[in-house]
């Protein structure tokens, strides 16, 4: 009997132990493509020589070292690293283990900056509904997942949550993308009125959001005056790219996608493709100064930041992409996987919509087309299609309550950069026959 306690404590799954590029294996030898990178997180696929030799490297020559005591050549590496690649103005990185701590010490650096510049009453966050920062209390509290929040909602710090730019769902029929787009950011500038401006510190976004909306990427402009309405009132821009950013969408920072500038900016997943657990949290030099100049202590930490180990791994990661030049093999690579997709599943009867970015993309599945109208939750269908598409051999990310936390299905996919060109073909065509065996 086994004494891990497992997400969910019914399930019954395979054990791991080994993989193969773009593939895992069950002790049983069964091969599963990773379309979904894990939770777009494998980027470099499962046997990268590369990384795996980094990380013995550094084991053999230092394992650990407290930051409190000691900084290390791994973590300044890739720190130099990162700033190089970083977008506009962004020059420290606070390295973290995950995407969660990312988001929690990008909300608490967001009011420290505040308190150090001596504006004590800015402290409400805003960001938008079906949205998705993490799991821990302030990560949680800032995302828009009402399914994840609910339970935990009494403990959660107040934040106030506007509409996601979600065009396929929420665009009305008499507006054109762009007009959606303003509306939709003009929510922004009404919040932060409401609340009164001299006491909003941040909004927090993705700019391709993941796990929530299923790959769902802003339309044209959006960014640009959601940056506008932050520089109006003084409010930071966070954003989340812990999924959607390392090269997800094509761009490094998934942010350059946008043209926009965030003053703060959150990674993981990709960072450390999977060999480490690695995330950080990015800053723009005004920010740091701040603190430097002011109390010169930022009141957070933890105890494996910049963990020699794994800035060692996240540093081979992040040369690989460089060295590599992955990014137009991204693009290309999505191009590819998009025209599959659709040329298996545009004309389904219950597929509603193919989107995304890079390898970054997203299937949204409905009881009808036109009305655009969703499942019965009760059918329990994303769990159903994970199911059927583990039995194909396939992995994926199917998600619920795409729309409101409670209604809606999509499926999720973020294969490997260092896929090829035929397993595009190999996706499309074992998704679509999962989908076959649960939709009929």
């Amino acid at each position: 009997m086994s004494h891990v306690f497992p997400r969910h404590c019914r399930a019954e799954l395979p054990s791991a132990v080994a993989g193969d590029g773009c593939y895992l294996i069950d002790a049983q030898g069964k091969r599963y493509f990773d379309a979904s990178g894990g939770a777009a997180v494998s980027c470099l696929g499962h046997s990268n020589a590369r990384v795996r030799q980094a990380v013995k490297d550094q084991v053999d020559q230092l394992a650990f070292a407290h930051t409190g005591f000691f900084t290390s050549e791994p973590a300044e590496q890739l720190a130099d690293l990162l700033i190089a690649q970083a977008p506009e103005g962004i020059d420290r990185v606070y390295f973290v283990s995950g995407g969660s701590e990312a988001v929690e010490s990008a909300i608490k650096l967001a009011r420290q900056y505040y308190l150090e510049i001596g504006q004590p009453e800015r402290r409400n966050l805003i960001a938008r509904r079906q949205s998705y920062h993490g799991n821990t209390l302030g990560a949680l509290a800032a995302g828009g997942n009402a399914w994840r929040r609910k339970q935990f909602d009494p403990l959660l710090i107040g934040v106030s949550h506007i509409a996601p730019c979600f065009e396929y769902a929420e665009r009305q029929e008499t507006e054109t993308p762009a007009e959606y787009g303003r509306r939709v950011a003009d929510e922004l500038e009404a919040e932060i009125l409401r609340l009164g401006p001299e006491t909003v510190m941040a909004f927090i976004a993705e700019p391709v959001v993941g796990a929530t909306l299923g790959a769902v990427p802003a339309v044209e402009g959006y960014f640009a005056r959601i940056r506008e309405i932050c520089d109006t009132y003084g409010v930071l821009l966070i954003l989340d790219e812990v999924m959607c950013g390392m090269g997800r969408t094509g761009h490094l920072f998934a942010c350059n996608g946008e043209g926009v500038r965030p003053d703060i900016v959150t990674i993981a997943k990709g960072l450390g493709a999977g060999y480490q657990p690695i995330g950080a949290m990015l800053c723009s030099a005004q920010i740091y100064q701040a603190i430097a100049e002011g109390t010169g202590f930022f009141q957070h930490g933890h105890t494996y930041i910049g963990h020699p180990v794994a800035t060692a791994a996240g540093h081979a990661v992040l040369s690989e992409m460089l060295e590599r030049d992955l990014m137009p093999q991204v693009q290309e690579r999505g191009t590819q996987l998009d025209a599959a997709l659709r040329d298996r599943l545009s004309q389904h009867a219950h597929v509603g919509d193919i989107r995304g970015r890079g390898l970054f993309r997203g299937v949204e599945l409905v009881q009808d087309r036109d009305s655009k109208m969703p499942f019965d939750p009760a059918l329990g269908l994303a769990g159903k299609l994970k199911a059927a598409a583990m039995a194909q051999g396939l992995i994926c990310y199917p998600m619920p309550g795409t729309r409101d936390g409670r209604h809606g299905d999509h499926v999720l996919l973020a294969p490997p950069f260092v896929m090829e060109e035929s397993d595009a073909d190999l996706i499309a065509d074992r998704l679509s026959a999962a989908i076959e065996s649960v939709i009929t």
